[in-house]
C-alpha cells in the first residue's frame, strides 16, 4: 500500500514554478476563502433565519474541531494527541527519505530541507511550505470536507455543493503538491470529514424543520 502511495504521490507533486506555488499555498491557507465563508453564513440565514444560523455554526464548530481533533490522534498532537501512544506517526512526504533515495533519518531529511541544502530533490517542496514532521491524517482534509457536507445539506442548491466539492478537491490536492500528504492520508481525512459533516447536517436536520426555499425538487 505505501508503495503505491509513494507512486501516486510522486505523480501528483511537480515543480509548477513560482506562479503554482504561491498559488497553490493560498489555496492551502484560510484568507482565501474567506468571501466563501461569509457566503455560507449568508446562505444559511437568509434560508432559515438566524437562529438556526446559530445552531449551524455551533455544529460546524463542533464538526471541524472534532474532526481536527480526532485527525491529530495519529499525529500524537492535540486535546486528543495522547491517545493511541502506540501508533507510530507517519512523516509527511516531505521528510520522508525513501522518496529521495536516501538512506537517512526523516529527522536529517528535514535538516537538509531547513537549510535547503538538498541538491536536485525528487519531491517538490516549497520553502514556505515546509513544517509540522507528521502528515497522517490529514487534519486540512477532514476539517474541509466536514464544512463541505454539512454546509451542502443544509443548503441544498445544486450549484453551491458543486461549487464546494469543487473547492474542497481543490485543497486537497494543494495539500499533495506542497508535499504536506500522501493521497492516502487525505483519503482518510476526507472519510473522517465526510461522517462529521453528515453527523452535523442530520443534528441540524432534527433541530430546524422548516424546509429550504432553496431545496431542489
Amino acid at each position: 500500500m505505501y508503495t503505491f502511495d509513494h507512486e501516486l504521490f510522486l505523480a501528483l507533486n511537480f515543480d509548477g514554478g513560482d506562479l503554482l506555488d504561491n498559488l497553490m499555498l493560498a489555496i492551502s491557507g484560510t484568507p482565501l476563502w474567506i468571501p466563501l465563508y461569509l457566503l455560507i453564513l449568508w446562505l444559511v440565514q437568509h434560508n432559515y433565519g438566524w437562529k438556526a444560523l446559530g445552531i449551524f455554526v455551533l455544529l460546524l464548530a463542533a464538526s471541524m474541531g472534532l474532526a481536527d481533533m480526532v485527525a491529530g490522534i495519529f499525529k500524537h498532537s492535540g486535546p486528543l494527541g495522547d491517545l493511541l501512544p502506540q501508533f507510530e506517526p507517519r512523516w509527511r512526504p516531505m521528510f520522508e527519505p525513501a522518496l529521495e533515495g536516501l538512506m537517512i533519518t526523516p529527522d536529517s531529511l528535514r535538516t537538509l530541507r531547513d537549510g535547503a541544502l538538498l541538491a536536485d530533490p525528487t519531491v517538490h517542496v516549497p520553502m514556505e511550505a515546509l513544517g509540522g514532521r507528521y502528515g497522517t491524517v490529514s487534519a486540512h482534509a477532514s476539517t474541509i470536507w466536514a464544512l463541505c457536507i454539512l454546509s451542502s445539506k443544509v443548503i441544498r442548491r445544486r450549484w453551491f455543493t458543486i461549487l464546494m466539492v469543487c473547492c474542497t478537491l481543490l485543497i486537497c490536492y494543494s495539500r499533495i503538491y506542497l508535499a504536506k500528504h500522501y493521497p492516502m492520508d487525505i483519503m482518510w481525512g476526507s472519510l473522517l470529514g465526510i461522517l462529521l459533516g453528515w453527523l452535523g447536517s442530520r443534528i441540524f436536520s432534527h433541530f430546524t424543520k422548516r424546509r429550504s426555499r432553496f431545496a431542489i425538487r
